[in-house]
């Protein structure tokens, strides 16, 4: 069964877009054929991951940490960069002083793939995380495979078995991940499969609307020792430092950076408004 987001009770089901995407992902996932074990043996034997989390942690030490998002398109805004070079964006974003970098894999809804996440990686020496919709151990071994340093869990795409399995295994073949949340439940979910770096997305899966104040909220909830990610909805400096106020480490910024005139200004100016 799945764990997705649920509306109030007396009220009738809302599909969010996450629900479509997933839809798509698990169609594609029970259709291959694939065989795990040998990706598994492929993935085991990868070249060295580049610890996405120990970057955020040194990033924070000094700073607010950023993770610069490689987005050509969402499926809100249509296209935002849609014939970016995923290399030339991810020197702006190093240069800019990111800790990390997102990359969009999903064609779909997207306009991503494994290829711009191998070129942006290429590019730079900062850890790369797969920003995609993981529900399959074979979607784990592909971001081992193609080069990735983490993945992300969306703890609303997922049930607690999925959750803990996908997890564990991005663990042994070496990945960092990022668990996404949206709320106190899905934090404490998180929390129990021992997720140690936690976003928070600020924007409504069924409204679409940011809502700082969640972010805030959850923030404050989370035990001392886990790395603090805000995702979505971090506009500019001002978001970023009343982010870093309520107590988050790092923020995941994606359409603000890449549509910017000047994406190793914008970086840089999130950084600056950590300290």
């Amino acid at each position: 069964m799945r764990s997705a987001r649920r509306a109030p009770v007396g009220s009738p089901a809302v599909a969010t877009y996450l629900d479509r995407i997933l839809d798509s992902h698990r169609a594609a996932a029970a259709h291959d054929d694939r065989h795990l074990d040998e990706l598994l043996e492929a993935a085991q034997q990868a070249a060295p991951t580049r610890g996405f989390a120990a970057a955020l942690r040194a990033g924070a030490a000094d700073g607010l940490a950023v993770i610069a998002e490689v987005k050509r398109r969402s499926p809100s805004k249509g296209d935002l960069a849609a014939d970016l070079d995923p290399a030339a964006v991810a020197a702006d974003y190093a240069a800019g002083g990111a800790s990390c970098l997102s990359v969009l894999t999903d064609q779909e809804f997207f306009g991503g793939s494994a290829d711009d996440l191998r070129a942006a990686r290429a590019a730079v020496p900062v850890p790369v995380l797969r920003k995609d919709f993981t529900v399959d151990p074979r979607d784990v071994c592909d971001a081992r495979l193609m080069g990735a340093d983490a993945v992300l869990l969306i703890v609303a795409a997922l049930d607690d078995g999925e959750l803990a399995g996908l997890h564990a295994l991005a663990l042994s073949l070496s990945l960092d991940v990022l668990v996404e949340v949206h709320d106190e439940r899905e934090l404490d979910r998180a929390l129990a499969v021992g997720a140690t770096v936690v976003g928070v997305n600020q924007r409504d899966l069924v409204t679409f609307e940011v809502d700082h104040a969640r972010a805030v909220r959850v923030a404050a909830a989370m035990p001392d020792g886990i790395v603090r990610v805000a995702e979505s909805g971090v506009r500019g400096p001002d978001d970023a430092a009343a982010l870093a106020a309520a107590g988050f480490h790092a923020v995941l910024v994606g359409e603000s950076v890449v549509t910017s005139g000047d994406r190793v200004g914008s970086v840089a100016a999130l950084r600056a408004a950590g300290r």
